[in-house]
């Protein structure tokens, strides 16, 4: 059978459960062999993450953890940081094609802000043509599409994921459980002295706190 194979790419700066959730839910509608998180070097889009590359790959790896593997459904993908220049979806689809092949079918899996935003991207036309994209939705979401991208969704959405076997040029909107976490209250939480336990692995917060990522060291609980 064709691999079929998930891509969620971001600054996992922190990583955290609704990443991990997110990934989870799209390989088990889709029936994925894997999904790959790909840490981002340097998002041309966004701000420097407050964290190393290096150490985000760690914390990454510390969130996957038991789910990593040939069996457990997530791995983890570093050639990102493997480029000294800005991380560029459209290159890094290129890369894995050249890799895997043409006969792998790829799902690119975006939030909805971020499929808002597509296009600015660099050469985002070109994503269908390596990749089917996968929109998470939230049920609180109210940004409005830009009008190239409701003229894009006209001609390439699917409404079943039982009809998402194409290797590239599908887009896929799939509701994901809404759970209200982001690395930018994490990183506030952390600023301001606050624990962030329970919204992040144990594993990834402890080596925040080992390594004094984002804030002074805070009193456990």
């Amino acid at each position: 059978m064709t691999r079929r194979i998930g891509l969620l790419g971001g600054t996992f700066d922190p990583v955290h459960y609704g990443h991990l959730r997110g990934a989870l839910e799209v390989r088990d509608c889709l029936d994925l062999d894997e999904v790959r998180l790909i840490p981002s070097a340097r998002p041309p889009h966004r701000d420097q993450p407050g964290a190393t590359a290096q150490q985000r790959l760690a914390m990454v790896r510390l969130a996957v953890g038991e789910q990593s593997g040939p069996h457990g459904g997530l791995v983890v993908d570093d050639r990102e940081l493997q480029r000294n220049k800005p991380s560029y979806t459209v290159e890094t689809l290129e890369s894995l094609r050249g890799e895997l092949g043409n006969t792998v079918t790829l799902f690119m899996i975006l939030g909805w802000d971020a499929f808002c935003g597509l296009p600015a991207w660099h050469r985002w036309e070109e994503l269908l043509q390596l990749a089917s994209l996968v929109v998470l939705q939230r049920p609180e979401q109210d940004q409005d599409l830009p009008e190239v991208l409701k003229d894009l969704l006209a001609a390439r959405s699917i409404n079943d994921p039982r009809q998402a076997n194409a290797q590239h040029g599908q887009i896929l909107c799939l509701s994901q459980t809404p759970l209200a976490i982001s690395a930018t209250h994490i990183r506030a939480l952390l600023a301001g002295g606050q624990s962030p336990r329970f919204l992040l692995p144990d594993a990834v917060l402890d080596y925040i706190e080992t390594n004094g990522l984002y804030r002074p060291l805070y009193r456990r609980i």
